[in-house]
């Protein structure tokens, strides 16, 4: 008979892991690949957003600040520092450096005069979307490839880790 255990000692396969719970080879696996794989993934975002960045004039940080403003409207340049994880400081640079290559304007909040709002220039961004036409296309045919199930699956990772991610970045911004 197996030796009984109280619940604060740990097993011999969590002694080994040492992480306190029981290791399971196959799960360790794939979450290895995940992460790899993860990674892998996050090389080849940053070089895509780089590029198109570049070929709109812009660094990856203004790129990624226009998607944000597209997704969410306009902005406070605290909410900008809130969503980015960036300083304050930073993010008045960065919406300087947008406004002065035509990207966004700052316009006055419609409720509180004392406030001011970030959006973008509409007429600016038409070129973007060509850019991102073909790629889209084809992350629509890889969809076709997983059931409704699979995709609200990965869709719940996709945020569960972007939502760590956003954690782990303002973590080091402080």
């Amino acid at each position: 008979m197996p030796k009984s255990r109280t619940p604060q000692e740990p097993s011999e396969p969590e002694r080994e892991s040492g992480q306190g719970v029981p290791r399971d080879p196959e799960r360790a696996d794939v979450v290895a690949r995940l992460s790899a794989a993860g990674r892998a993934n996050s090389a080849v975002t940053v070089m895509f957003h780089s590029a198109v960045a570049a070929r709109q004039g812009l660094n990856a940080t203004e790129s990624k600040t226009l998607d944000l403003l597209m997704r969410k409207g306009p902005l406070t340049a605290k909410d900008l520092a809130t969503e980015t994880a960036l300083a304050p400081a930073s993010v008045t640079g960065l919406v300087d450096r947008l406004e002065s290559k035509g990207y966004v304007r700052r316009v006055k909040h419609p409720t509180d005069k004392r406030r001011v709002l970030v959006e973008i220039r509409m007429e600016k961004m038409a070129g973007m979307a060509e850019v991102f036409a073909d790629w889209a296309h084809e992350v629509e045919e890889l969809c076709e490839e997983f059931t409704v199930e699979e995709l609200e699956t990965v869709i719940r990772f996709l945020n569960g880790a972007a939502e760590r991610q956003r954690g782990a970045a303002a973590r080091l911004s402080q």
